[in-house]
């Protein structure tokens, strides 16, 4: 017998999904083949692996975050397509998830620790971001996006120049975060106030800095 899924059902099975996750440590769900599949993995020094390990650590809990904040929109947007839309999105982020997890394992290293905290942080964003109607909604998921494309950035500039692998992978984690800024600005995005943008920004900060290390 069919069953119609409420707001209350998605949340739940996010987070059963997340628990699970972080208590086996692996992610196994994805959609598209990793970019770095078929590229060699170079020597790495030891200090290299760390602070390589560090910045994927950082994208991996990003990936959380992103989960816990496009699950929570879609949740609560009015219009169908915009909802889908999220929804789509989410299944990327789903990827970039399983990328990041897999090459922090490769480079021997471990996900933050504090899994459950990014996630139920951003699922409280998410809904209240979402509170304000679709065209704010679109807006926090635009600005959201370009600074990720930021911080991502820099971490192409600070990633060992031999370390393929875990360049690919933030390589196209650039291009899909990019899109999905621009598909919620052509969807008729608000731009949020300066000081909205900064609040995020300095929250990001401190989940980057956290995440590195633990």
């Amino acid at each position: 017998m069919s069953r119609n899924y409420t707001n209350i059902d998605r949340a739940i099975s996010f987070f059963d999904k997340l628990l699970k996750n972080n208590n086996k440590n692996t992610c196994s769900t994805y959609f598209r083949s990793n970019p770095a599949e078929d590229l060699l993995d170079s020597s790495l020094s030891d200090s290299e692996k760390k602070h390589s390990a560090g910045l994927m650590r950082v994208n991996h809990a990003g990936e959380i975050a992103a989960q816990a904040l496009y699950k929570a929109q879609a949740m609560v947007a009015r219009d169908a397509y915009i909802r889908q839309e999220m929804r789509q999105s989410a299944d990327e982020e789903q990827d970039h998830l399983y990328w990041c997890e897999s090459r922090i394992h490769e480079l021997g290293s471990h996900t933050s620790i504090f899994e459950p905290v990014w996630a139920t942080g951003s699922f409280a964003i998410g809904l209240f971001a979402g509170s304000f109607g679709d065209k704010w909604n679109l807006g926090f998921l635009a600005e959201t996006e370009h600074q990720v494309v930021e911080h991502l950035n820099e971490h192409l500039s600070q990633l060992p120049v031999n370390d393929h692998r875990s360049r690919a992978i933030v390589e196209q984690m650039k291009i899909d975060e990019a899109a999905h800024a621009a598909l919620a600005e052509n969807a008729g995005a608000y731009e949020l106030p300066q000081t909205a943008k900064k609040l995020m920004n300095l929250t990001s900060l401190v989940m980057k800095k956290t995440a590195y290390y633990w």
